[in-house]
């Protein structure tokens, strides 16, 4: 017979999100990224945990009033993309800000984020050459509200 402590050894840690209030998970993604905080000016960020420790962050920035906003991702872990982060993090995007679109970037060798987005309900919309400062291609990826199967 398993005991109590054997049996939440085998339960999986629970995900979570939040919004970042304290700065800290911009400071993280940015810093994973190697890009500067600065960068991405006014913005919503949200943190996504495994048990205590944070495994993603989605900034959500560049937002045009009932128009678009622009997301960047970074993630240490794959559990983080779960169906009520999924709808947590299109809720946001559709719902409260309104917005007929969603955009991202992809660099063009990303081939894993690439088909995460692609799976997701992103399409390609374009390939902006030697964009990234390293001069690597990078993709633009777009959703429509009426595209979104988060909703």
């Amino acid at each position: 017979m398993i005991g109590l402590k054997q049996a939440s050894a085998l339960k999986p840690e629970a995900v979570s999100y939040k919004p970042d209030v304290t700065g800290e998970v911009i400071k993280w993604v940015c810093a994973g990224l190697g890009d500067n905080e600065a960068d991405y000016g006014a913005n919503l960020t949200i943190g996504v945990y495994l048990g205590d420790k944070l495994i993603a962050g989605i900034i959500f920035n560049d937002h045009r009033k009932d128009v678009d906003v622009w997301l960047t991702i970074y993630s240490i872990n794959k559990r983080w993309c779960t169906r009520a982060v999924l709808k947590y993090v299109f809720g946001i995007v559709f719902n409260l800000m309104n917005c007929r679109r969603c955009n991202i970037f992809i660099s063009k060798d990303n081939h894993e984020s690439l088909s995460l987005c692609e799976r997701l309900g992103f399409k390609k919309e374009g390939l902006l050459r030697q964009y990234r400062e390293n001069g690597t291609d990078c993709y633009v990826l777009g959703m429509l509200k009426q595209e979104c199967k988060w909703l």
